[in-house]
Order: C-alpha cells, then structure tokens, then sequence
C-alpha cells in the first residue's frame, strides 16, 4: 500500500495537485482562489473602468455570486438562506459560473442578457462576483464565447466596488425556471 501511495505522489497522480479546470478550460472547482487567466474574449475591467460605465448608464450589469443555501423551486424563483447585496441595477443569476452550469439555469440566463442587450445594443456586460471569485470568469469568458459581444469581466467585484464608495442594495436572484430542455424538443 506505501510503495502505491508513493508512486502516486512520484507521478504527480494524485488528485489534491490535479488542475481545478474542465477539458474547456473552465473552473471546476475551488471557485474561491486567486485568478491568473484572461477570460478572452471577455475583457477584464478595472473598478475605475466599472464606475464610469456605472455612472454613464451604458453597461448591463450581471452578478453571478452563488445563493449559499438557497434553492429553487418547481417555478424556478429562488428561496434564500441569507440576503446578498450587490451593485444597484445588477440582474443576478446564482450558480451560471459553473464550469458546467444546469442547461434550463443557462439557457435562463443566456435568454435574460439576449434581452437585455435588445433593449441596449451597444450596451456593455458587465459580469462579476467577488474578488478572486472564478465563477464571474467562467460566466463572463463562455458569455462571450457564444457570441456575445462586449463583455467585460469585473474581477475586482463587490468587494472592491464597496470599498471604493460605490453603494451595494439588496439582491434577488433572477428566476429560472426547471426546463431541462426547450419547448418543441
């Protein structure tokens, strides 16, 4: 049994040291943890370049921090264990940073900004989360790899808006109703 574990350990093959990322090249695991990647074609945004979107009106705004606890039910409206505050105007969707994220919860979401962005073409999308939260990278680089245009990935997130004088406001999670297909399929 030794002569196993060290050859595992020589082999690099044991899972604690194995990458936390899908063969697509997302976060899988570990979500809370420094960030080291571009999430091209989405462009990461400093806070001063969020604040100036902010202040111009001209950004869609995403958080996609999970509901810790929360639920959802048959109709899709989440059910919360504790409140969330997030930057005022924001549209937030739990859970869509998964490296692999429910289809009727994506779907839900990805459907939520096509609208969204209808109402504002050339509105930017701002999605974030926490800092050092990879669940803002994963939504805003597969957003962005499905067409969507000028994304931007705010790394910095809640914490930092907070810190440099912008307001948070209570959240409520965006509803997503439990379709595991589309109509007509």
């Amino acid at each position: 049994m030794l002569a196993l574990a060290a050859a595992l350990i020589l082999t690099g093959s044991c899972a604690p040291d194995a990458e936390p990322f899908d063969t697509e090249g997302y976060r899988s695991e570990r979500y809370r943890a420094p960030v080291d990647r571009d999430p091209a074609p989405a462009q990461p945004i400093t806070t001063g370049e969020a604040q100036a979107l902010f202040r111009a009106g001209i950004a869609i705004w995403i958080d996609v921090l999970p509901a810790e606890g929360a639920y959802r039910d048959a109709q899709g409206r989440w059910h919360l264990a504790q409140v969330h505050q997030t930057i005022p105007r924001a549209l937030w969707f739990p859970e869509v940073g998964r490296s692999n994220p429910e289809p009727a919860l994506w779907r839900a979401f990805a459907a939520r900004v096509a609208d969204e962005r209808r109402k504002r073409p050339s509105a930017a999308i701002v999605v974030f989360c926490r800092a050092d939260c990879w669940m803002s990278w994963n939504a805003a680089r597969r957003l962005a790899r499905s067409g969507m245009t000028r994304v931007r990935w705010y790394a910095d997130g809640i914490e930092d808006w907070h810190a440099k004088g912008g307001t948070l406001v209570d959240a409520r999670p965006e509803p997503a109703p439990y379709r595991s297909t589309p109509k007509g399929e």
